[in-house]
C-alpha cells in the first residue's frame, strides 16, 4: 500500500496538533500520532507521562486504544511526529501488529518533515500476533 504525499502531510498535521496536547513534564519529549482506520476515521493522541515511569503511554498507543474504545479495530495506517523523526517503541510497535500486520507507519518531525514511511512488517519482521494463539485452539 502506497501512501500520497498529500495524506501523509494531511495526517502529519493532526499528529502535530495531538502533540501539543502531551504531558511530558520528566522527559519534555512531546510525540503526536493520528491513525485512520480503513473507513477512513481519524483517532490522534499523544503521549502522557507519569511519575511512576512505567505508568506513562506512549502516544501511538492512546491513538489506538481511543480508535478500539470507539469500536474501529481496522486501523491502516499511523503517522507519529517527534522533534527528532523518532521511531514508534518495541511496545507500541506490538500493539499495531495486534490490529494489523501491515500497517503503514509515518515517522516524521515535529515541523512536519517525513523522516521514513515503513511497513508494520520491516518495524517488526517475524512478530507474533492473533493468529499464534488461534492455533492453540
Amino acid at each position: 500500500m502506497s501512501v500520497s504525499q498529500q495524506l501523509q502531510r494531511e495526517l502529519l498535521d493532526k499528529a502535530i496538533e495531538a502533540s501539543k496536547n502531551a504531558y511530558v513534564p520528566y522527559s519534555n519529549y512531546s510525540v503526536g500520532a493520528c491513525l485512520q482506520c480503513a473507513d477512513g476515521t481519524i483517532f490522534t493522541g499523544c503521549n502522557v507521562e507519569n511519575a511512576s515511569y512505567g505508568l506513562s503511554n506512549c502516544a501511538e498507543r492512546t491513538t489506538m486504544f481511543k480508535a478500539v474504545s470507539e469500536g474501529h479495530r481496522d486501523h491502516s495506517i499511523i503517522a507519529i511526529v517527534t522533534r527528532d523523526g523518532g521511531l514508534p517503541c518495541a511496545a507500541c510497535r506490538q500493539v499495531m501488529r495486534e490490529f494489523n500486520k501491515e500497517m503503514i507507519v509515518i515517522c516524521g518531525y515535529i515541523d512536519g518533515r517525513v523522516n521514513r514511511v515503513f511497513t508494520l512488517e520491516e518495524l517488526l519482521p517475524h512478530s507474533f500476533g492473533p493468529e499464534n494463539l488461534e492455533a492453540l485452539e
